[in-house]
Order: structure tokens, then C-alpha cells, then sequence
């Protein structure tokens, strides 16, 4: 069975050594963010900070930090899950393996609350101002709670089949809230709280929300999982956890977990907003202040003996990585059954996940031609990015399979490899303009706006990468310091962006326009335009940060010898990207050289971090 609640799990924690408690008193407001991101880079322990100054609740950082300690975590559990996501993806291995589907009904039953009138989430009363105020980055604009379960049900059809459970980030201080009395909160689009929050403002009423904050893993887990359409999440969590979710419902109230550590219950009033933000966000830039709803706070909750988990983000790869690559573990069989024709879809977490999409399908539309090209991949394409928050996407890679069957998405290096190898930039580049992308994106034209490119490959290579510099490359003013990112990928350092708009026309058109199509430059199918082509040359990494989330294809992708025809877009030469920072662009996350210096302290000799940090 898994754990009950969050204390049975630290203990289990402690009691195998993966868990170490921090008795040094430290501060919420930056201090104890850098460390639990410290100790995350080391795949280190959880971490349980026992004296928080300014608050009486333990803060607990880093639970899910490392892969093996999440399949830890549901050790119990995990196999009842996969036959779960066997059956879905095939409903006849029900019939060809009779034997394991013997328990799937008693796990089934873990998929329904259990709704009761009392449990220890609702012992004791705080307020706002007295829970742990994380402020995770210098330029946040107050604490924020980072592992919320918000809770909304549908004002037309209440009732928790008819539930979302979101972690949409929560703050708690700082801006125009009223202290102790209001809370902002921040989700984005493609996220399940807006259907219910619309239908609130349709019918005039107020929408109610719950806020939980801790109780058992599964809880927290099935919060940030893509379910299909109709399953709640607390279904999920159920399933997960290895045990029904114990509800407590009490009239007026929307129901809460009796073994949840905090519970935070209000209401957002129809058509109240306040700025919220500033926040460094898990893309590794800030996301700014936006107008965003406000929660009216009627109550919080806490058990005995309460502890408040809590991560942070910033450039990948943090904590939350490995929730992305958790969820790929349980879910990622499942996508040949969603959308047919495709065999993996990989979110490439270094570009900040919803940035770039790496898919690999099928390309079976005209099997007796001779010769191959990009036909079906495309109907694959539009319907990966018809898929909840995929659609989200920037850049979506897709390549055929048959051309190449061990090839992996989740092989970064090859999947570019394979792609660069057979593009055609005459033909291959499709274009999605004045369209949605990722709130925390500033890359685009406005809040969620900007634009979309699939590139779709199919039929054997038609060049040779390069993977060094050849000779006679020469570059116009401005433009220099040539480095090779990856076979076929050329990073070559350009002129500070100043007026995006004027900067863009008059510089990179100038770079494409300096070149023919036999210049030895033209070797390289990808050129990048960036600011330090030596940071981006440094990593693979460093390479997917920059190139994805500094640049929008429609407004930043140029080519030597680009031409239109019939409004398609094309170029006979190399696909030139700018990736430097333009002015529009938000800040870049950088640490408190104080703080970190004091984490140094914590890791020296003596200290409760050392040989962990």
C-alpha cells in the first residue's frame, strides 16, 4: 500500500538514508530555495528544514528530486498502474493475459473517493501571513506556494467526478493583495481550471476553490499529470497512492483530503484581478507581471504535526524535470493508442519543454512511389499539436520511422542528426502564425501569441553534416566567432538586438542577403544567431536553451535564398535562426551570490550538507 499521509513518508525516507534533516535555522526568503536547488544538481537526499525563520512549520524540499526516488516512492504501485495503462493502449491483452488482470478490480475501486465527515487536515487554523513565505529568485515579486493542489469542481455539474486538480502556482505576499485576506493565482492556457472558471463567469457566481498543500505524494504527482478527458485527478491519485483518497465534505464546502498537511479555502469573484508576478520561472527566465484572478481567502487549515513540501524551478533540468520524465515513464506507452501513426512524442525539457517537440510516426500515404516525402507526417503533426498542452509547442520535429527504426525522440543528438540529414527548407517547413503558445513565453508577440513551425522529414539523407569549420567562411559587420553546436548546426555570434523589430530586418536579412548558395557557409543546414556562440557551443544543453526559448518561427527564422511561393515559405539555402535576446524578452534567472556563498557554508566541513553538496 503507499503512504497514507506526507509524515509516513519522510519517515520512511529517514529511515532508508534518503532524507536528511537541516536544524540550522534558515530563511524561506531565498536561502532555503538555493539549497534544496543546490542539492537537486547533486541528486541529492530530500530535504527536511526543521527551524524556518518566521514560520513554526517544517518546509520540505527535494522529495521528488531523483527518478529512483519517485519509483520509490510508488514501489507499491506502479505495476498496478501499468496494466491500467496496458488496458487502454490494447483492451484485448485483457484476454490474452487473464492472469494479470486478476487484481486490476481491486485497484480499480482505489480510482473512487471516499467521502468521510472529519479528518486531520482540518485540526488546526493559521493564517496566510503565518505559513512559509518561499521566495525562490531575487526578482520575485513575493512568496509563492510552489507544490499547490488547487482544487475547482464544475459550477454546472458538481461533484468531484466532474473535478480538476491543478498545480497552478499560488501567491501568497507582495503586489496589491490584501494581507491575510486575498491570494493570486496563476494558470495557464490549456490548463483544466479555465473550463470551470469560464463557467463560473457565464453563470455570474463565484468560482470555489480548494488549496492542498501536502498529504500523500500521489496526491501531489497526479496534479501535474496530463490525464484524458474526464478522468479526475483525484481518481488518479487514488490509483497512484495504492488507496482511496479519503475526502472530508462538509456542507457548503468543496471537499478536501483528510490527510492533506494544509488546506487554503476561498473563492475567485467573477471578474476580479489583480497584477501577479513577477516569478523566476521553470524556463529559466521571469515570468512577468500580468493581470491574473484573485482568491478571496475564507479559511486555512492545517493537521498536526503539518509540514509544508515545496520546490523551485528555473532553467531546466530542476526538480520538476523529473516529474516530466516520471510522467513520460507511465503515459508514454499510451500515445500510439492516442493518436495512431505516431510512435513517441518527446518535450524536450532543456528547451524548456513546451518550446520543441521531437515526434517520430509513420509515413505510409503513397507506400508504392518510388521516391518519399513529408504527407502523412503532416495530418500527424496537426493532430499532436491538437493535443492539450502539446499544443502548446513552437517547434515540432517529426520524422519517419521506417527511414530509420531504432531511432528514439528522446535521442536528442540523433533526432536532430536524422533531421538536418534529409530537410528540404524548399518544402519542409510549415508555418502556424497568430496562434497560442506557452504563457511563460515571451518570445512571441503578446501574452500566449506567437507563432508555430512543423518540420516534417521522410526518405533517405540528402547531405553530409559538417562537424567542423571549413575553410574560406567569411562574415558580414557585426557577425563572427563561428562554432559548431552539433553536426550540421553552425552558432556564430551576432550584434546586440536592439529595436527587435528594425534590428531584425536590417541585420539578419543583411546576414542571409551577404551569402549565395556556394559559399562554404551554405555547408551547414542550420545557422544560429546568437550572443556567445561559445556558451552555446559549450553543451548540448546550453545549445536547446538559447536556440528555443530566444526565438519565434515565425518572426525569427530566415534563410539564404528564401523565397515565396503560392504563401509558402521557403529557402534554397541554410535555415539561419536568431536566438539572441531581443528587448521584449524577460529577464534571465541568476542566483544571489550572497545566498549562494552562505549554501557554500552549509556544504563545508561540519556543515549539514557536506559530501552531499
Amino acid at each position: 500500500m503507499g503512504y497514507r499521509n506526507l509524515g509516513e513518508c519522510v519517515r520512511d525516507l529517514e529511515r532508508r538514508g534518503d532524507l536528511v534533516r537541516i536544524d540550522l535555522e534558515l530563511d524561506p526568503d531565498l536561502e532555503i530555495g538555493a539549497v534544496q536547488r543546490r542539492v537537486y544538481k547533486t541528486a541529492g537526499p530530500a530535504l527536511l528544514f526543521t527551524r524556518v525563520r518566521g514560520c513554526a512549520f517544517p518546509m520540505l524540499g527535494n522529495l521528488f528530486g531523483t527518478r529512483e526516488r519517485l519509483r520509490f516512492l510508488f514501489r507499491d504501485t506502479l505495476d498496478a498502474v501499468q496494466r491500467f495503462v496496458d488496458l487502454k493502449r490494447d483492451p484485448l491483452s485483457l484476454f490474452r493475459h487473464p492472469l494479470d488482470a486478476l487484481h486490476i478490480p481491486n485497484h480499480a475501486l482505489h480510482l473512487f473517493p471516499r467521502m468521510v465527515k472529519c479528518g486531520p487536515v482540518l485540526a488546526g487554523r493559521t493564517s496566510i501571513s503565518r505559513l512559509p513565505m518561499l521566495k525562490s529568485w531575487p526578482g520575485d515579486g513575493g512568496a509563492f506556494i510552489t507544490l499547490p493542489q488547487v482544487y475547482s469542481e464544475s459550477p454546472e455539474q458538481p461533484g468531484w467526478r466532474h473535478s480538476n486538480m491543478g498545480m497552478y502556482r499560488v501567491q501568497l505576499s507582495g503586489g496589491e493583495y490584501l494581507p491575510d485576506a486575498e491570494v493570486g493565482i496563476h494558470y495557464q492556457i490549456q490548463r483544466g481550471i479555465a473550463a470551470h472558471h469560464a463557467e463560473a463567469i457565464r453563470l455570474g457566481v463565484p468560482l470555489r476553490v480548494n488549496i492542498f498543500i501536502g498529504g500523500p505524494p500521489a496526491l501531489t504527482v497526479a496534479a501535474v499529470m496530463p490525464l484524458p478527458e474526464g478522468m479526475p485527478e483525484l481518481a488518479f491519485a487514488g490509483l497512484l497512492g495504492g488507496r482511496r483518497v479519503r475526502m472530508v465534505k462538509r456542507p457548503g464546502m468543496l471537499p478536501v483530503p483528510a490527510e492533506a498537511d494544509f488546506c487554503i479555502t476561498g473563492v475567485i469573484e467573477p471578474g476580479r484581478v489583480l497584477p501577479e508576478g513577477p516569478f523566476g520561472d521553470h524556463i529559466g527566465y521571469y515570468s512577468l507581471r500580468h493581470d491574473f484572478p484573485v482568491i478571496r481567502v475564507e479559511n486555512v487549515f492545517h493537521r498536526d504535526g503539518a509540514i509544508w513540501p515545496f520546490t523551485t524551478v528555473g532553467r531546466p533540468p530542476q526538480e520538476d524535470s523529473e516529474f516530466g520524465a516520471f510522467i513520460h515513464e507511465l503515459t508514454g506507452p499510451l500515445i500510439p493508442s492516442v493518436i495512431p501513426g505516431v510512435r513517441t512524442v518527446h518535450a524536450v525539457d532543456a528547451a524548456g519543454v513546451h518550446a520543441l517537440l521531437l515526434a517520430v510516426g509513420s509515413e505510409r500515404y503513397v507506400p508504392y512511389e518510388p521516391g518519399k516525402r513529408p504527407m502523412e507526417l503532416l495530418t500527424l503533426a496537426n493532430a499532436i499539436l491538437g493535443q492539450g498542452q502539446l499544443s502548446l509547442a513552437k517547434f515540432l520535429f517529426i520524422a519517419a520511422g521506417e527511414d530509420a527504426p531504432s531511432l528514439e525522440a528522446r535521442d536528442v543528438t540523433s533526432m536532430f542528426r536524422h533531421v538536418l540529414e534529409r530537410a528540404d527548407w524548399r518544402r519542409d517547413l510549415h508555418f502556424q502564425t497568430c496562434t497560442t503558445i506557452d504563457t511563460l513565453d515571451y518570445t512571441g508577440t503578446g501574452l500566449n501569441q506567437g507563432s508555430k513551425v512543423v518540420i516534417p522529414v521522410a526518405g533517405p539523407p540528402v547531405r553530409d553534416l559538417p562537424t567542423s569549420l571549413p575553410a574560406g567562411l567569411r562574415f558580414p559587420e557585426g557577425f563572427g566567432e563561428p562554432r559548431v553546436c552539433l553536426p550540421g548546426i553552425l552558432g556564430v555570434n551576432g550584434p546586440e538586438c536592439g529595436e527587435y523589430l528594425e534590428c531584425a530586418a536590417a541585420d539578419i536579412a543583411g546576414f542571409c542577403s551577404f551569402y549565395n548558395e556556394k559559399d562554404p557557409i551554405c555547408s551547414f543546414p542550420l545557422i544560429v544567431i546568437v550572443d556567445d556562440s561559445e556558451f552555446v557551443a559549450r553543451t548540448l544543453g546550453n545549445f536547446l536553451w538559447v536556440a528555443f526559448t530566444r526565438s519565434n518561427p515565425a518572426a525569427d527564422l530566415y534563410g539564404i535564398g528564401a523565397f515565396f511561393r503560392d504563401k509558402h515559405w521557403g529557402c534554397r539555402g541554410p535555415l539561419v535562426m536568431d536566438a539572441r535576446a531581443k528587448p521584449h524578452h524577460a529577464p534571465v534567472l541568476q542566483d544571489d551570490p550572497a545566498i549562494e556563498r552562505r549554501v557554500d557554508q552549509l556544504g563545508a566541513p561540519g556543515g549539514p550538507l557536506h559530501g552531499i553538496i
